[in-house]
């Protein structure tokens, strides 16, 4: 166990959090970063604020880190705080606030804004030197919390989106047009309280993970306020994207943090691929990072948060109501993502992360059956970024961009793959001025063209 400051242990000093924001200029640089790529790296995660209690890795307030990428050089690094609104999470009305959140999940980019987002309430707009500008209800239509994991549709730019919450309603699905108004929202009946982290779309469709972790009351202030509710049920739901009609289809209980994608085919199929959370692996993560844990300690481990869940795909026939559940793998695996040109659309490629005795990232080919991966030994990554290559013929014509730290605490780097070519290690690494501690999501996002 590693302590680094008083009351507040990590069990790996990658784990910490920083306790200042700073920025660097010139960074030192590996191998070549590709020409190409022209743009900003940003990753959000939490990282408590000196003082503030820290007793679960998904609790503390947002921290942006950004690499500025051009020409290529690694022109700067910083890291900024999302300054957030403080207050109670219920305001004098009674109701929901909904702006008083960590903002600590994901960053992306949809018409022109820079979102920080976390699923607890509204999105906070950065500016692209990670500067606040503030919480957004997009002119005041939005009137339930945000997921972190929106889906933008590769062919009509639209975001999908849901929120979820503790009391009715219990999950709202909600769109943005491709310039960024919210033009609809309906709420989507589920029997109580999930707890929904992701979701996933297809070219017509929409996927609820109707899962049996959901909120309880009893726990609050006592660590995260959810429980496995074996009563619950476990169910994913299909719903057209014209009728609003969902579908539902039992499935064998799990759980399910993070999808990689889901398709559709003409003969009524609909698959989708996440990483799923059996009971046992979900006791064995919550156990840890759960209400048992003593408030004002950080006991998370990110290797066992992320070495318990595998790669599955579920396939649905929509003809016959018929399911099938298949793991992909028996690596343990977390964060897949995608080409996000085939989001919703039928795709060969999958990448994820794990962290186990030694960090690695992996690609799985799921058309052929195939897996590849890079061994980082003693260093742990973070959710590897596709980046399309520019004239990408191919799928996996790109990079993958992670930061990669140190599991002993004495540094991380940005790292940068040839997708094509996962198992070949970086084609350029660049040195960060300061640790960054492990985290959650983050985006590319390419300079405008002029």
């Amino acid at each position: 166990m590693t302590t680094t400051e008083p009351g507040i242990i990590y069990p790996e000093a990658y784990l910490a959090p920083v306790p200042d924001e700073t920025e660097a200029f010139d960074l030192p640089v590996t191998g070549t970063l590709p020409a190409e790529l022209t743009g900003r790296y940003f990753r959000n995660g939490p990282n408590p604020l000196p003082g503030d209690p820290s007793h679960h890795w998904f609790i503390g307030r947002g921290m942006l880190h950004g690499v500025r990428i051009a020409g290529g050089r690694a022109e700067w690094y910083r890291n900024r705080w999302v300054r957030t609104q403080k207050g109670d999470f219920i305001d004098e009305r009674g109701r929901r606030d909904f702006a008083v959140n960590s903002a600590n999940t994901h960053i992306i980019e949809h018409s022109g804004r820079l979102l920080a987002l976390c699923e607890a309430g509204f999105p906070y707009e950065v500016t692209p030197e990670l500067d606040t500008l503030g919480p957004v209800d997009f002119g005041g239509r939005l009137s339930t919390a945000m997921t972190a994991h929106p889906k933008q549709d590769p062919v009509t730019g639209e975001l999908h989106f849901f929120g979820y919450g503790a009391t009715p309603p219990f999950l709202t699905y909600h769109r943005l047009s491709a310039d960024g108004e919210l033009v609809h929202s309906a709420e989507i009946e589920v029997p109580g309280p999930t707890m929904m982290h992701d979701f996933g779309i297809t070219e017509n469709h929409v996927l609820w993970l109707d899962l049996p972790i959901v909120f309880d009351f009893a726990m609050l202030g006592k660590g995260m306020p959810y429980v496995w509710n074996d009563a619950y049920g476990a169910r994913i739901g299909v719903m057209p994207k014209k009728t609003g009609e969902v579908r539902w289809f039992d499935v064998e209980p799990g759980y399910v943090f993070h999808v990689g994608n889901a398709s559709e085919d003409i003969t009524g199929r609909i698959v989708l691929d996440a990483v799923r959370y059996s009971r046992k692996a979900w006791d064995t993560v919550w156990g840890q990072i759960g209400g048992q844990v003593e408030v004002g300690k950080h006991l998370v481990d990110g290797a066992t948060m992320l070495g318990v869940a595998a790669m599955h795909r579920w396939t649905f026939d929509t003809r016959t109501g018929h399911v099938t559940e298949q793991q992909l793998d028996d690596r343990s695996v977390e964060f897949p993502t995608i080409n996000e040109s085939r989001v919703g659309l039928p795709n060969r490629f999958v990448y994820a992360v794990g962290n186990e005795a030694n960090g690695r990232i992996v690609k799985y080919d799921t058309t052929s059956g195939a897996s590849t991966g890079f061994d980082l030994g003693d260093r742990m990554p973070g959710e590897a970024v596709f980046i399309p290559a520019a004239g990408a013929r191919n799928e996996d014509d790109g990079w993958l961009m992670s930061i990669v730290s140190d599991r002993a605490g004495r540094g991380s780097e940005l790292v940068v793959l040839d997708a094509g070519d996962v198992a070949g290690g970086p084609v350029a690494t660049v040195q960060l001025p300061r640790r960054v501690p492990a985290g959650f999501h983050g985006s590319w996002i390419p300079d405008e063209e002029e």
